[in-house]
């Protein structure tokens, strides 16, 4: 199967599973996350109609981005892994939306380039629904607090949560644990679900899927 099939074919598995958790058509966007492949592997998807990608790493994006956004100018661009402080003006001078903004140094790093470079990105807390020790993300319980943190002390406009659940577990209750946190900072914006589990995060609310290998095959 060509990655423009593969394409469409998560797009209408997306589509299927709005319709099978009663949500409006197009309720759901897909980030294709395009780590790891090069230009020429993410211009096919680019042509096929596909407008928004991700990336977990700021230096390996700003080797093909740039590039592209000059080629295609409405593409937009997601960071959906972790940040380090020391690339905060890096990534903000090139994302559009960063997914994962989890502790205090990075919300306030990303929040004095945001002003520096007058900037305005789309913002999304990730919360470690499982705890992992080897994972990024703020505590479930720390939540709120932390939203509330952002948006006060900051003046950072929280768009939504993100999170990526344990690969052994069953996602649904991560998911569930997600949207929960999402009424309760009043954030109607969940970035949920990926290629092995993205039908079970549009039934459980998700906004956004992150889906890389059922598009572009694997790494």
């Amino acid at each position: 199967m060509e990655v423009q099939e593969r394409l469409q074919d998560v797009v209408s598995r997306i589509h299927a599973a709005e319709k099978a958790a009663k949500r409006p058509k197009h309720a759901v966007s897909l980030v294709a996350v395009s780590k790891t492949f090069d230009a020429d592997a993410i211009r096919p998807v680019i042509e096929a109609g596909q407008r928004v990608f991700g990336e977990n790493r700021v230096q390996e994006a700003q080797g093909k981005w740039p590039l592209l956004k000059g080629e295609t100018p409405d593409l937009v661009l997601h960071l959906i892994g972790p940040l380090q402080s020391n690339k905060a003006a890096e990534a903000v001078a090139l994302f559009d939306v960063i997914e994962t903004v989890d502790r205090e140094k990075i919300a306030r790093a990303i929040s004095a380039e945001m002003k520096r470079q007058e900037r305005t990105l789309r913002l999304y807390v990730q919360v470690n629904t499982g705890l992992e020790p080897q994972k990024a993300g703020i505590a479930p319980k720390d939540t709120v607090a932390f939203v509330t943190f952002c948006r006060e002390e900051l003046d950072m406009a929280i768009e939504g949560l993100m999170c990526i659940p344990p690969v052994e577990e069953n996602p649904g209750p991560h998911f569930a644990l997600l949207a929960k946190l999402g009424r309760e900072c009043k954030l109607d914006r969940l970035s949920m679900g990926m290629s092995g589990d993205f039908e079970t995060a549009v039934q459980f609310g998700a906004t956004s899927v992150r889906v890389g290998s059922a598009i572009f095959g694997s790494r």
